[in-house]
């Protein structure tokens, strides 16, 4: 499967269904991305209006044009609900290309386990489809949570690419880093 098959458009685990996002997600996008929980340890990804979440998508519409991957949906299988978004994006992390696995999920999911399971089936078809870039996510120190989905998902520790990011100091899970 290349990068840009349209069979990475969707993906599947026990309990949810990613899609690529569409133009009906964006009133979800701001859902979640304006409640003060979800932003907490990343306060410059919240946002307050509709034409935020409508550049937003287009954004990651971009990416996926481009890179043939991006952020997906996450739902549960039949349902029409938005959990929240899991993806990566391509980036720069100390002159290294890396892609950076995000998840951001409403609260009404949290404590389930769906991030971690979300996580986990885009690092492996980042994996699979991508294997020569290495997969990084970024959290804050604070945040035990999105520590235990990026280790649920693969990555571990890289502390030798600990450094301040966006909102504040970034400790670095990594895989697939060159020797």
């Amino acid at each position: 499967m290349s990068d840009r098959s349209p069979a990475g458009e969707q993906l599947h685990t026990p309990r949810l269904s990613l899609q690529r996002p569409t133009e009906a997600d964006i009133d979800a996008i701001l859902a979640i991305h304006r409640d003060p929980e979800t932003c907490l340890h990343n306060p410059s990804d919240a946002l307050t209006r509709l034409d935020e979440a409508g550049e937003l998508y287009r954004r990651w519409n971009d990416q996926w044009q481009r890179c043939g991957y991006g952020y997906w949906v996450v739902r549960r299988h039949g349902s029409a609900l938005q959990l929240g978004f899991c993806g990566i994006k391509p980036m720069e992390l100390q002159g290294m290309k890396v892609l950076n696995l995000f998840y951001r999920f409403a609260t009404s999911a949290w404590g389930q386990g769906l991030a971690g399971e979300a996580a986990t089936a885009v690092a492996a078809w980042a994996f699979r489809n991508v294997p020569d870039i290495p997969l990084i996510a970024r959290v804050r120190p604070a945040n035990i949570a999105s520590q235990r989905v990026a280790v649920r998902a693969g990555l571990t520790r890289a502390e030798h690419l600990d450094g301040t990011g966006y909102d504040g100091y970034d400790w670095i899970y990594a895989a697939g880093l060159p020797h």
